[in-house]
This record gives structure tokens, sequence and C-alpha cells, in this order.
């Protein structure tokens, strides 16, 4: 691999699913261009969010608009979502950053260390604290309940001063929880909030369950049947076993709906296998994110999942991408310093125990650290 002073990062697209229109934004490309980095860019990268390769190419000579495959023929390769299906473009030895969820993608883990690729998974990477120093937990927790709000409108009369208070019932407190309980409180959003408080109709109810209460089936059940929005925020300790069966969502009125901002996914082949926190739901994309009862989703569910029990459900794979502009400035903040140490520190080299704060926060993002292998020898 090249040392620091011949750096070379790559930034190819995203091709999840259609809905994709991410990209990391020019002035990451600047900033790495003035630590002496060529930086190469895949083509279009930024077209679905309207930034044209000029933006990215007129920044300087050091930057390069290139197909997919120089995009990942380099050092460093930067793709905010796992790659799947793209790894085999990586050379043996450079370094791959990306959400690659090791804990639940066996898979994803064999392969990557087959291929001898040195990956990092940003969500992984923690500070000395154990806080993750790459997340957009707020807009995961906004952008969802917000969804949550607006399916509930059209299936509710919210705007009624007949009506009870919304009750939101939301499992989980940690990261994403903590930002869920204040957008449920606002309704989704500062506007809609601004509306109820306006007409002065009835509020908002926001309940916090932890897990172990979660487990009491009859007092879930007894909250579930008051429950307008049933949130799942959880981080399981346990993610092969569900926190609300199937059988339990028929308490939920009709009209009720489900906000998936977990969205783990169903992998019944692993050991263990991996289920949803709530069971039987959907998993969306940015293609599509809203699932009623009567949805075709519903029925393309892996066999065995159970789904007699349907309400309406929000779930995005992805939510801070449904505003992709302002998730890429806040992620573009938060890898920067990560890339900085690459450069100040020898590339792989700086992904170790005893490096600085941002060696050591990639170190407890890397495959190496989580296969419990050591360091590269540098």
């Amino acid at each position: 691999m090249a040392d620091a002073r011949g750096l070379t990062m790559g930034f190819p697209r995203m091709r999840n699913e259609r809905g994709e229109r991410r990209a990391f934004l020019p002035e990451l490309m600047a900033t790495l261009v003035e630590l002496g980095v060529d930086v190469s860019v895949e083509a279009s990268s930024g077209a679905p969010m309207g930034i044209g390769d000029d933006a990215y190419a007129s920044i300087s000579p050091r930057v390069r608009m290139v197909d997919e495959a120089a995009a990942y023929d380099q050092d460093v390769t930067v793709v905010l979502r796992a790659p799947e299906g793209r790894y085999e473009l990586l050379r043996r030895g450079t370094i791959l950053l990306s959400m690659l969820h090791f804990a639940t993608r066996p898979e994803r883990v064999e392969l990557l260390h087959g291929l001898g690729i040195e990956a990092v998974a940003l969500d992984m990477v923690t500070g000395d604290d154990g806080r993750r120093l790459v997340q957009n937990l707020r807009d995961v927790a906004r952008n969802g309940i917000n969804a949550a709000f607006d399916a509930l409108e059209r299936r509710y009369p919210l705007w009624s001063h007949d009506r009870e208070p919304v009750s939101v019932t939301i499992m989980g407190a940690g990261g994403v929880g903590k930002h869920a309980i204040e957008w449920a409180a606002k309704g989704g959003s500062e506007a809609r909030l601004a509306r109820l408080l306006a007409e002065h109709l009835p509020g908002i109810e926001v309940v916090v369950v932890e897990q172990a209460l979660g487990g009491n089936e009859t007092w879930l059940r007894r909250r579930l049947a008051a429950t307008d929005i049933l949130v799942d925020a959880t981080a399981r300790q346990d993610p092969s076993r569900a926190l609300v069966p199937n059988a339990w969502l028929g308490v939920l009125p009709e009209h009720a709906v489900i906000c998936d901002l977990a969205v783990d996914p169903y992998l019944l082949d692993g050991i263990p296998p991996v289920v949803r926190g709530i069971e039987g739901i959907p998993q969306g994309s940015l293609d599509q994110w809203e699932f009623g009862p009567d949805d075709p989703a519903w029925d393309g569910l892996p066999p065995g999942v159970p789904t007699t029990n349907r309400r309406t459900v929000v779930s995005c794979y992805s939510w801070p991408g449904v505003d992709p502009a302002a998730c890429m400035e806040v992620y573009g903040g938060q890898v920067t310093p990560l890339l900085k140490t690459l450069v100040w520190h020898g590339a792989a080299c700086a992904i170790a125990p005893g490096v600085s704060f941002h060696g050591r926060a990639m170190w407890r993002g890397s495959l190496r650290h989580f296969r419990g292998e050591a360091p590269l020898a540098c």
C-alpha cells in the first residue's frame, strides 16, 4: 500500500436501491486535497442531489472523476453504505470504510476476511467513552417519527378536537430512543407541533419502555391496546429474539402505526438467527418506507415469519437518507478526522489502539479487532 505521501482515496457511488441519492460532498474532497491526497470520485455520484461532476473536478487536478472500478481501486475506499456485491473490486490489503454491521452480518465478515480487506465498520467506530463517532441518530429519529405521524394523519383524526391525546410508545431510550422521545413529543416535526399548539388540539403522550418491561406480556398488551404509534428504537442484546411477537400486535388499534427505527434484518439461516424486534413486519428502504396492512411486502417476508397481525408500518434501512444533502454534511464532518488520521499516521498503520484518539476509535470498528486479531505490525 502507498504511504501517506502518496495515499489515494476512492468514493464510489452507492447503488443499494433506486431511491439512494447520497454522496459525499465536494467540501470533503477539498479537505483531502489540502492534505495531499489524490481523490477518485465515481462520475455522476452527486447528480441525484443536483451536484454535477464539475463541482468535484474543479476543486483540483488531484480530484478525478472515474468509473466504478477505478473508484474502488484505491488505497482507501469510503462508501457510506456497505457495497454488497462489489467487495471483489477492492484490492487486497486496502482499507474500506463503510457501515458494515459486523455483528449481524457474519457472511460479510468472512468474505472481507477472505479478500484480505482492512475493513473498518463506521457503525462500530467509537470514542473512549463508547459513543459512536459516525452516526446521524437524530435524523434517524426525526425522519422516522415524522413518517409515522404522516401515516397516522391519513388514518386517524389528528386534527380533531374530539380525539384523545395521541399515544406514542417507544421501546428503547438509548442513542436513537432519546431522539425519538424528542421528536415524538413534537409530532415528528416543528411545523406539526406548531399547528397542534396554535389550534389548541389535544396533545401527545410519550411512554418509554425499556427491554425488561417490554418482556412483561400482560403489561405490554395493555399498553399496546392504548397505543397509536409503536416505535422500535432498541439495540437488542439478543437479536435472535423478538421483543414484540406478531401475536401481540393484534391488540393494537386498527389505525395504529408501527415505526421501525432499529431496522434489523431477517437472517434466519444465521447461527444464531437474527429476527426483527417487532416480529413479522416488512423492512423498508429509500424506495418505499410505508407499508399498509395490504401491501404485497408482507407476503414477501421469509417463510416461517408470522405476519397474521398487520398494521401500517414505516421502516427505512437508512432514515437519514430521506434528506440526503443534510445527511451527508453530517457524515462528511464525522469521517473527516478519521481520514486525516489515516493520512497523518500512514494508512492501515493508523488503525491501532496506541496511535491516537481516532486511531483507537477506528481500531474498535476494525475487522481485525472484531475477529480478535492483532493490529498490523507497522
